[in-house]
């Protein structure tokens, strides 16, 4: 897989993209991490990519030239067209079945916004989807683009070492994840379930279903549909 992204401040990515799974994704040739600044593509000595919005109101909007010459260029550097994301408050939001999506496809190319927005035209003539990391705003689309890649990348092939790994995640069968547990077996007073160390597997899995179940039911039943509701 190939990720683009386009932002204006590409050295937010520096850190996060040098450890654990990401950085070995990357060294085993799983997934290429490709930054460009938009700003490179802007025109004039004071390398503008904003300017205010038309009929007034506050903040200043992303102007559509550098976005699109800087699109135009990232699409060229690779063979595969690619899927364009916007990252946006107003988008689809980010999900375990969305991230799993997305692993699936070859080329990703993620644009980071600043400011108050984008003007509406690169969302229409790039064709760009909108992706939402939650309900909120940030001060730029950089922590999202962030949050995106590292769901993406560790659903890929091989990226955890175990393909078992993300299978048990929150949200993978649409529930939260079981409680966990390792040594010791008893600390402060608090023990391990007996079920987890009765080696019979039969009972374990339908414990973990049953814990997991409950779990959503308490912190998130909106994740439950009527199949999931106890007869």
């Amino acid at each position: 897989m190939r990720i683009d992204v386009l932002t204006l401040f590409p050295e937010m990515f520096a850190s996060p993209l040098s450890f654990s799974i990401v950085k070995r994704a990357q060294e085993q040739g799983l997934v290429e991490i490709a930054l460009t600044n938009i700003r490179d593509f802007s025109i004039g000595d004071y390398r503008k990519v904003d300017d205010k919005p038309y009929g007034g109101g506050p903040g200043m909007v992303m102007m559509p030239g550098p976005v699109f010459d800087c699109h135009e260029h990232v699409t060229s550097l690779a063979p595969t067209k690619g899927r364009t994301i916007l990252l946006s408050p107003q988008g689809t939001p980010l999900t375990q079945a969305k991230a799993a999506e997305l692993s699936n496809e070859d080329r990703l190319i993620l644009i980071a916004g600043r400011y108050e927005g984008f003007d509406e035209r690169i969302r229409i003539g790039l064709g760009a989807e909108q992706l939402s990391i939650g309900d909120y705003v940030l001060n730029g689309g950089e922590l999202a683009a962030l949050v995106v890649i590292d769901a993406v990348v560790r659903l890929l092939p091989d990226a955890l070492g175990d393909d078992d790994s993300a299978k048990d995640d929150s949200f993978s069968d649409g529930l939260l994840e079981y409680p966990q547990y390792t040594r010791p077996e008893v600390f402060r007073d608090m023990k391990v379930p007996d079920i987890l160390l009765s080696g019979d597997h039969g009972k374990i899995a339908q414990w973990r279903r049953d814990q997991a179940l409950q779990r959503t039911r308490q912190h998130r039943p909106d994740l439950l549909d009527d199949s999931d509701t106890p007869q």
